[in-house]
């Protein structure tokens, strides 16, 4: 992907995910927008693009941050929301294993206190080790945490899959983490 349209995925990520009234725009409840008033919207406050430079960030994203509706009219991240945005995804049985790359600074408190969303609306999960450490890398120096996600599905908790492979559920208790061996 060029630099521009890094630069572009980055904004709009920023602007779905994060901050939508930046630019005066309302996500409806599960986080969609009209593509042409993101546009309009974006525009005016001064990141110019086009539908097709749009489209292109969305077929070339390696993470798929973003979806677009079945119907080509709407788009939306598809997961990693600080705003309020219910995705409309079903529960799902995970695999038995999931991973939570991290900065190893944070192992201590996520050992005590187990996984939880903090800025976001659910915690994160990936469905290989190396998907994780990349995750992990943007933090600091990475670790990659196993997740029993086959015992805590049994336990009752939920998890949900985002339009983009990731794995989502509200908490990690810390009796569901494993560290790696040394």
């Amino acid at each position: 992907m060029s630099s521009d349209l890094v630069q572009l995925s980055k904004f709009l990520s920023y602007v779905l995910r994060h901050k939508p009234e930046a630019i005066g725009l309302s996500l409806d409840e599960q986080g969609w927008v009209e593509i042409e008033e993101l546009i309009r919207k974006c525009n005016a406050a001064g990141t110019r693009f086009s539908r097709d430079d749009l489209l292109q960030v969305v077929a070339t994203s390696d993470k798929k941050r973003f979806s677009i509706s079945p119907d080509g009219l709407r788009i939306r991240a598809a997961q990693g929301h600080s705003v309020a945005v219910e995705l409309g995804l079903s529960p799902r049985q995970p695999p038995a294993a999931l991973y939570h790359g991290t900065a190893t600074r944070f192992v201590e408190s996520i050992v005590a206190e187990g996984l939880k969303p903090l800025t976001r609306q659910q915690v994160h999960l990936s469905l290989d080790e190396e998907t994780a450490r990349r995750v992990g890398q943007r933090h600091g120096k990475p670790i990659v945490l196993k997740i029993d996600a086959g015992r805590m599905h049994a336990a009752g908790f939920d998890f949900y899959v985002a339009d983009n492979g990731v794995w989502l559920t509200d908490r990690v208790p810390p009796e569901f983490l494993s560290l790696p061996a040394e």
